[in-house]
């Protein structure tokens, strides 16, 4: 039941109000969408430039290599593939995926999904977006100084980090740029949460709420509780580059007793896992839905599911340590890490297995949204085996630092995240934006961008296997990598694949919200039973004229019994007694 009475406020008159310091949730979603599409349009781009650099090194980027890097005639300099693979590595993750799956999920489906009028706190909804656009300015301008912007990893361990490893001011507005963003996200955190549990329909207990509404708000606990300890990690690396501290200086403990660099990857990594599951609970949580949806059936043990969820995101808050074998780690913490993460395979096999039973026997619906949630399946469930092998520590002495490791992580936090992310936006662009995407070109962006992104990350681990490192300019110029040669240029040539795939989706997804006389796709045109499939499309700026009453769980599909002419069930209507 809800816990804070909900009023309707009047809808803003002017642009200023309506579009940009917007206090609606919907807009305020809208913004994080085009936010994360910008950004992952740069990130993309970056890692095009890296692909290029490994398949044909020292040769001049076509097109743009002179405009890029005139200096170097075209080629990409050793010092700025440093910078790109970085930079890469932090747009995708924070500016990209964050945005999209959270800033703009969260924001638009937690409201409508639980039947509130908006979220508990408005303001703070409001700021959480200007931090974060804050955030990228700080990062985009980074690029435009001397010595250009951070070039220590997405992970910037010291030495990489300090004042030694990356001279010039770059460094330091990473540091500022993301500790921005860790603001914005805790800011977010804290709003999904209370909304969730103050501001549910009546009759809404949490064994009724859709499963992305369990996945968003895991995810949100899980940034409330270990984004401030990157940020804190993040402002003492601050304070070692700009006022002299220690902190994270090596060799400090020889002079001063004080500083240890390793003391960083604790506090890096101690946010790093969770992390993970920061950015795919949201992706189970869609998924989850979709695949009941488009199945027509429901969802195969939905409350062990979110219990297998929520059994996921309290252990992977203690395995962090699995990152850290080769830090000379105690054999006995080693253990205990390795047991911890290979624990945490059995909630996560339980819910895939749940996937697997609400397929079973489904009249499938293939919409371009069940497309890619069956990639999602697909794609984590290769990712989430190969993650066996790194959990191993006698495995990973040999695999860390490979690109059996990029492989990996790419197929369980890049590939599921990013279908699982088109699946949730070619699903909810009728209620965004009341029109349909084509499913035509829906359906060839799906499969194209499938053929790519596994030919790149299973080549990876194949690379990886075979011994080729992380992070190297010129891997080959190590001889006995040179049989690999073949397979890295067919890495290359799936990543231009994939980008080009995108152009179809850039394109449909432009033409839908900005072509006029687009027609128009009705109020339910999946034919749903979730409370925001009960309003028009798009929403209303205050969502429902009256607050929803729950009466039956998300996905009653398929009632032998029902007597409506269709095959579900909205939530707002009694169970039909099977």
């Amino acid at each position: 039941m809800a816990f804070v009475e909900q009023h309707i406020h009047d809808a803003p008159t002017s642009f200023w109000s309506k579009y940009v310091v917007s206090y609606d949730h919907k807009v305020i979603a809208k913004q994080f969408l085009w936010y994360a599409l910008f950004w992952g349009l740069v990130g993309g781009l970056m890692s095009i430039l890296i692909r290029w650099t490994l398949a044909y090194p020292g040769v001049p980027v076509p097109l743009i290599g002179n405009m890029l890097f005139p200096a170097s005639g075209g080629v990409v300099p050793p010092d700025t593939y440093a910078m790109l693979f970085t930079l890469h590595g932090t747009i995708m993750i924070f500016f990209f995926i964050t945005p999209l799956l959270i800033g703009c999920f969260g924001n638009y489906c937690i409201p409508l999904m639980i039947g509130a009028r908006d979220m508990i706190f408005p303001t703070l909804n409001m700021l959480s977006f200007w931090f974060a656009m804050a955030s990228g300015l700080v990062l985009f301008a980074s690029l435009c100084i001397p010595l250009g912007g951070a070039a220590g990893g997405w992970t910037s361990y010291p030495t990489l980090s300090t004042n030694i490893g990356q001279p010039g001011a770059g460094q330091t507005m990473w540091l500022i740029s993301l500790f921005l963003f860790g603001i914005s996200s805790t800011m977010g955190a804290v709003n999904y949460i209370t909304t969730v549990i103050t501001l549910r329909a009546p009759g809404m207990g949490y064994f009724k709420m859709p499963l992305t509404i369990w996945g968003l708000w895991l995810t949100a606990i899980l940034n409330a509780i270990f984004v401030p300890v990157l940020g804190a990690g993040l402002l003492l690396l601050t304070f070692d580059r700009v006022f002299g501290t220690t902190f994270f200086l090596a060799g400090a403990a020889a002079t001063s007793g004080r500083g240890d660099p390793i003391l960083f990857q604790h506090v890096f990594w101690i946010f790093g896992h969770p992390e993970v599951y920061i950015l795919i609970l949201p992706a189970w949580g869609i998924v989850s839905d979709l695949l009941s949806f488009f199945a027509r059936k429901p969802a195969f043990g939905y409350k062990m599911t979110a219990l297998s969820l929520s059994a996921i995101t309290v252990l992977s808050t203690v395995v962090y340590g699995h990152h850290m074998y080769t830090t000379q780690m105690s054999p006995l913490l080693t253990q205990s890490f390795m047991t911890l993460t290979m624990l945490i395979s059995i909630p996560s096999a339980i819910f895939f297995a749940n996937w697997l039973g609400t397929i079973w026997k489904g009249s499938i619906q293939f919409h371009s949204p069940m497309l890619f949630s069956l990639g999602v399946v697909f794609v984590f469930g290769l990712g989430g085996l190969t993650g066996l092998y790194l959990a191993s520590t006698s495995i990973d002495l040999y695999l860390h630092d490979t690109y059996f490791v990029v492989g990996h992580f790419h197929y369980t936090m890049a590939a599921s995240v990013l279908l699982g992310g088109f699946a949730g936006v070619y699903f909810w662009m009728p209620k965004m934006f009341g029109r349909m995407m084509n499913e035509t070109l829906a359906k060839w962006h799906f499969w194209l961008t499938m053929i790519g992104i596994n030919g790149i990350f299973m080549g990876m681990m194949i690379v990886g296997y075979g011994g080729m490192h992380r992070r190297l300019y010129n891997p080959f110029i190590y001889e006995f990598l040179h049989k690999l040669i073949p397979i890295n240029n067919f890495i290359s040539y799936s990543a231009f694949f994939a980008a080009a795939a995108q152009i179809l989706f850039i394109y449909n997804l432009f033409k839908t919200v900005f072509a006029k006389n687009y027609p128009a796709a009705g109020k339910n045109p999946w034919g749903v039973g979730t409370l925001e499939w009960e309003i028009d499309s798009p929403a209303p700026h205050y969502n429902f004229k009256d607050i929803p009453v729950v009466k039956c769980g998300p996905h009653e599909f398929g009632n032998p019994n029902l007597t409506t002419g269709r095959d579900y069930q909205y939530q707002t209507e009694e169970l039909v007694k099977v």
